[in-house]
C-alpha cells in the first residue's frame, strides 16, 4: 500500500473511532436533568422550575415509576413509540450538588456532554421567555456549577426558563425570590413550563437526527 493509501487508511479509521466514542451506549440518546431541591418545602418555587419541566416531559413520553439511582430519580423510556430513548434524571442532592448525581449517570450511560440537556430556571430572562443554549457560562447559578465538575465539562445543553428578577442585587433577596413560590397567574406558569418542555423535545429530536447523521458517514 503507497505512502497516500495508508494516510487515507488511517485518517478513515480516526474518524470512525472518533464516531464510535462519541456514539451513546445503546440505552438513551440523550440525558435530560431537570434542577431543584427536593423536599414539599421547595415544591412549585421558582428555583424549582426545572423539575416541573421534567415532570411534564415525563408526563408527555408516559415514562414508567421512576427508580432511585446515583442519588436521584431516574426514568427511562421513548420520546413517544418509536421516538428517540430519553433518560430523566432529577437529582435528590440539593441543587448545588446535582453534579454528584448527573456525573454517575452519565457516565454509565456513555452519553457526550452535548447530548445532556439541562433544565433551570433562568433569572436574567424575563417570566414566560424560554431559551436554550450549548455551553455558556455557569457564574450565579449553584446547579449548574455543579454540574460543570459532576459532568466533567460545560458544554452540554441548557434550556432556561425565565423566571424575572427581583429589583434588587442583594444576595439574600434575590435568594428567597428564587426559593419563593410563583406569584403569577397559574396559567401563565403552566405555559412557561409547556414552552420549555416543548424546547426540551426539539432538542432531543435534533441530537438523535444529528446522531443518526453522523452515523451515516
Amino acid at each position: 500500500m503507497g505512502v497516500e493509501a495508508t494516510a487515507a487508511a488511517e485518517a478513515a479509521i480516526s474518524r470512525w473511532s472518533l464516531r464510535r466514542r462519541r456514539q451513546p451506549s445503546g440505552r438513551a440518546d440523550a440525558l435530560i436533568i431537570g434542577l431543584g431541591n427536593p423536599g414539599d418545602r421547595y415544591a412549585g418555587t421558582r428555583h424549582n422550575l426545572g423539575f416541573q419541566i421534567a415532570e411534564e416531559l415525563s408526563r408527555r413520553w408516559d415514562l414508567p415509576k421512576p427508580r432511585k439511582r446515583y442519588g436521584a430519580l431516574l426514568a427511562e423510556g421513548r420520546m413517544g413509540p418509536g421516538g428517540p430513548r430519553v433518560a430523566l434524571l432529577l437529582p435528590q442532592t440539593f441543587m448545588n450538588e446535582s453534579g454528584n448525581a448527573a456525573g454517575p449517570a452519565r457516565g454509565e450511560l456513555g452519553l457526550p456532554l452535548d447530548h445532556v440537556i439541562v433544565l433551570h430556571d433562568e433569572i436574567d430572562l424575563p417570566f414566560g421567555e424560554v431559551r436554550s443554549k450549548l455551553g455558556g457560562g455557569v457564574a450565579g447559578h449553584n446547579g449548574l456549577k455543579s454540574l460543570n465538575q459532576g459532568l466533567g465539562g460545560k458544554d452540554f445543553w441548557r434550556v432556561r426558563g425565565g423566571v424575572g428578577r427581583p429589583d434588587s442585587t442583594d444576595p439574600e433577596i434575590v435568594s428567597s425570590y428564587v426559593l419563593s413560590r410563583f406569584r403569577e397567574p397559574r396559567e401563565d406558569v403552566e405555559r412557561l413550563i409547556g414552552d420549555a418542555a416543548d424546547e426540551a423535545e426539539r432538542l432531543v429530536e435534533q441530537i438523535a437526527r444529528d446522531q443518526g447523521e453522523e452515523e451515516m458517514d
